[in-house]
């Protein structure tokens, strides 16, 4: 494995700020809907606003969502206020869950108990229905968001639009955190979100920092921290 590349102030104090997108009808009644495309409710698409205007003053330089619509229109939003066209990348999407997406949380302890304590529990090769694992999901996130990074100019934001379970597992692979302990950080709420920072560690290697977690502009959660 090769070292890490020396900190470089000139592409440095990047920004990466990953957004949720807002409450589904399925978010409401806490159904897991990992790829299934389930529209913006009402109440979402009013969030998906209220924030875009508040994010807007972050100044993004780039923004690029997963494809599923209710990603995919939360990051319009966000163009609307700031002119920035909406990229698209698939890696950003949620778990594909199995046999877990369209049941409900209730349904899913009742008939695979287990598993769904093992995955909640942050177990690296626990399969969420069956498909994939909170490491699957962590790297690809990682990878699509590390590409997007290399746009930014020096000191520029970039927002990835994605969903509960992705974003955690983006942010815990992008840290580094062990695949064990990647439990300790919770979900995003809908229309909430996390800024990571890149700033030098203390061998002057440049790293992702945890700046903010599961902002909004509230504080009460609006739906299920996965999906």
């Amino acid at each position: 494995m090769s070292a890490p590349a020396p900190w470089d102030p000139d592409t440095a104090s990047r920004r990466v700020v990953f957004w949720r997108h807002g409450r589904t009808e399925w978010n409401r009644v806490g159904r897991f809907q990992g790829q299934q495309d389930i529209a913006l409710d009402d109440d979402g698409t009013r969030q998906a606003a209220e924030a875009a205007a508040v994010l807007r003053f972050l100044e993004p330089d780039i923004i690029v969502s997963s494809d599923l619509s209710r990603a995919l229109n939360t990051g319009r939003a966000l163009a609307a206020e700031t002119g920035v066209a909406v990229a698209q990348d698939k890696r950003l999407r949620e778990t594909f869950a199995g046999t877990w997406e369209g049941q409900t949380f209730t349904q899913i302890a009742e008939q695979d108990a287990p598993l769904l304590a093992a995955w909640s529990a942050g177990v690296g090769s626990a399969r969420a229905g069956g498909g994939e694992t909170r490491v699957d999901v962590g790297r690809r996130v990682a990878e699509a968001v590390g590409e997007a990074v290399e746009g930014l100019p020096a000191g520029g934001t970039l927002v990835a639009v994605s969903h509960g379970g992705a974003i955690r597992a983006g942010i815990c692979a992008l840290l580094g955190l062990p695949t064990e302990s990647w439990a300790v950080i919770s979900g995003v709420s809908n229309c909430h979100w996390s800024v990571l920072q890149e700033i030098p560690d203390r061998h002057g290697n440049s790293a992702w920092h945890l700046a903010q977690h599961n902002v909004g502009l509230d504080s009460l959660p609006s739906g299920p921290v996965e999906g």
